[in-house]
């Protein structure tokens, strides 16, 4: 039986130094309930990138942002499902957002970041842009 596979797109959100860390609800799939990820979600037919990243944060945060240059593309395979992952850098046009399907959210400086509980996917594409292979680059990890 082939695995379902997803295109999702994440924001990398800062403000001043730190970067926007989203904790997530509770799941049936142990290994993504309550970890951390950048917030965005689940391409759609016919969207673009950018358009994903505008709906699934107003949708998730109701918050409006901009989306900046890609950052990097990793994907990766859960036990139950593979993704491709594709960051892109965003701003926000404000402070002001809700948490309306995450549990938590955390300001984080980069040096830090990896001390969360991240999604593997997440934290593959942390260590890919802190590494340099910011831009441009495709990685596998299985």
């Amino acid at each position: 039986m082939d695995k379902k596979h997803f295109n999702v797109v994440a924001a990398v959100i800062r403000k001043d130094d730190k970067i926007l860390c989203m904790q997530r609800c509770r799941s049936h799939h142990s290994y993504i309930s309550e970890h951390w990820e950048f917030p965005g979600g689940q391409v759609e037919e016919g969207e673009s990138h950018h358009e994903t990243l505008i709906r699934e944060i107003k949708e998730e945060m109701d918050w409006d942002i901009y989306v900046g240059q890609r950052l990097g593309t990793i994907d990766y395979e859960y036990p139950d499902f593979s993704i491709t992952l594709t960051a892109y850098e965003c701003m926000a046009r404000d402070e002001n957002f809700k948490l309306l399907e995450h549990l938590d959210y955390q300001w984080m400086e980069r040096k830090d970041l990896l001390s969360l509980n991240w999604t593997e996917a997440d934290k593959e594409l942390i260590l890919s842009v802190a590494a340099g292979r910011e831009r441009h680059d495709n990685i596998s990890y299985r």
